[in-house]
């Protein structure tokens, strides 16, 4: 592994049925997720949307090469994910998004990096489906990461990292830092993102713990072609809090998204 040009090992799966010539649908998870941390739901949202899903964890993240300790996160972190690692894994698996951009479902930092790989690349991504995502620091989350901090330290947080990630300390700690670091707050992708020319279906639940409503809706103000969903009696994680409304609502997107173009 040689961390001073790049070169990593990242753990993929696909989901969904084999279909050679369905559009792709790639997951991104959250900030302490991986691929196995998913679970089967890119299977069945997969399945029941005839499409092709590539699910991988991020370097530092699950059975991918973890971040030696002394590699610091920056706040540039997120858009290094969407502007070079993700880019470079497509090409490496032989996706060419030029002639046929996949579709991307993130959640939580990885609907950050969506949002920022679908403004850089406008003509390579198809549409996106956000999970809770981040387009601006609130105090809402850096108190729910701050929590985190305290359960990883004093509850049990660590133990249940463990059994998804080969080096749960550093996938938890340079997370955790670079969200509490004090010149993070300044972090904003909202001039962005206006750069997005894709559809969005946005997704957020009421009661989120690291986030307010004004992310989504921020969004929607910024990209025209936007859909909200606003659901209630769900946290941070809606594809596990309202599983059976977020396939709906997914599945009518992406219907929108790879019908055939009328002339």
């Amino acid at each position: 592994m040689d961390w001073a040009s790049g070169a990593c090992t990242i753990e993929y799966a696909w989901a969904g049925a084999p279909i050679d010539d369905a559009p792709l649908l790639v997951f991104l998870h959250e900030g302490l997720g991986s691929l196995a941390m998913w679970r089967n739901f890119p299977d069945r949202l997969c399945t029941a949307a005839r499409v092709r899903g590539l699910v991988y964890s991020r370097p530092g993240y699950g059975r991918s090469s973890p971040y030696p300790p002394t590699l610091a996160w920056g706040p540039d972190f997120m858009h290094r994910q969407a502007l070079e690692v993700l880019p470079a894994f497509l090409a490496l698996l032989g996706i060419d998004t030029h002639s046929d951009p996949p579709l991307l479902f993130g959640h939580s930092d990885g609907a950050s990096i969506a949002l920022l790989h679908a403004a850089h690349f406008p003509g390579q991504v198809r549409g996106a489906i956000l999970l809770a995502p981040h387009i601006l620091v609130e105090e809402r989350s850096l108190e729910g990461i701050a929590k985190a901090r305290e359960a990883f330290l004093s509850g049990n947080l660590r133990e249940r990292l463990a059994r998804y990630h080969a080096d749960p300390d550093a996938a938890f700690w340079g997370w955790n830092r670079v969200w509490l670091e004090p010149r993070f707050r300044a972090w904003s992708i909202e001039a962005e993102i206006e750069a997005i020319r894709c559809p969005l279906l946005a997704v957020q639940g009421i009661d989120d713990e690291y986030g307010t409503l004004e992310q989504i809706r921020g969004i929607a103000r910024r990209v025209r072609r936007t859909q909200l969903l606003e659901l209630p009696n769900c946290g941070h994680a809606p594809h596990r809090d309202q599983t059976a409304q977020v396939i709906e609502a997914s599945l009518a997107f992406l219907r929108g998204c790879t019908a055939p173009q009328q002339p």
